[in-house]
């Protein structure tokens, strides 16, 4: 009998806002990136020379078929992607390079399953990602152990007879943000 992985977060800080949505099929799931990628377009626009925007690390956690590749598939959609939107099962990172009439917005889709260990993703050179301007999308954030730090968003889907429950906690004032227009 397979192990189930440990979905705990390691996240010790406090939430600055929760929230609860229920996707009942495919298509709520889908208008729920849609309106993801247009809260993370609204908070990118609203920067300025004094508080430039520092890019956006979400935490994407549930089970196996839970719906996190379909919700990031979703967001990128939102934000204007129209090529294929590959899961990084194997890869374990997806880059996406967005253009936009300020420069290019750089997104990263993760998907940390693969890993045994922790000290596997300190190993892999991830950290310059999360270094820049960039959106990091993470599936199984929780394989990092407490590594990656505290994110901006968690994203939590739980199966919900044939829909999907989705609790969403932000860590700070740019996952609030983009939280409070979701």
């Amino acid at each position: 009998m397979p192990v189930k992985p440990d979905l705990s977060t390691h996240v010790t800080a406090s939430p600055l806002l929760e929230r609860r949505f229920a996707l009942a099929d495919e298509a709520a799931t889908d208008a729920f990136g849609a309106r993801f990628g247009a809260a993370i377009e609204s908070v990118r626009s609203e920067t300025r020379s004094d508080r430039p925007f520092n890019g956006l690390h979400v935490q994407l956690i549930g089970e196996l078929g839970a719906g996190k590749t379909t919700l990031v598939r979703a967001t990128l959609r939102g934000l204007g992607h129209t090529g294929r939107v590959r899961s990084p099962t194997y890869t374990l990172v997806e880059p996406y390079a967005l253009e936009r009439p300020d420069g290019e917005l750089e997104l990263y889709h993760f998907d940390l399953y693969r890993f045994t260990d922790p000290a596997e993703w300190a190993d892999a050179g991830f950290r310059e990602y999360f270094n820049s301007a960039a959106i990091c999308l993470v599936e199984w954030p929780q394989q990092a152990g407490g590594l990656l730090g505290v994110p901006d968003l968690v994203l939590s889907l739980d199966v919900a007879g044939d829909g999907r429950t989705l609790d969403a906690r932000a860590y700070s004032e740019s996952g609030k943000a983009c939280l409070e227009r979701c």
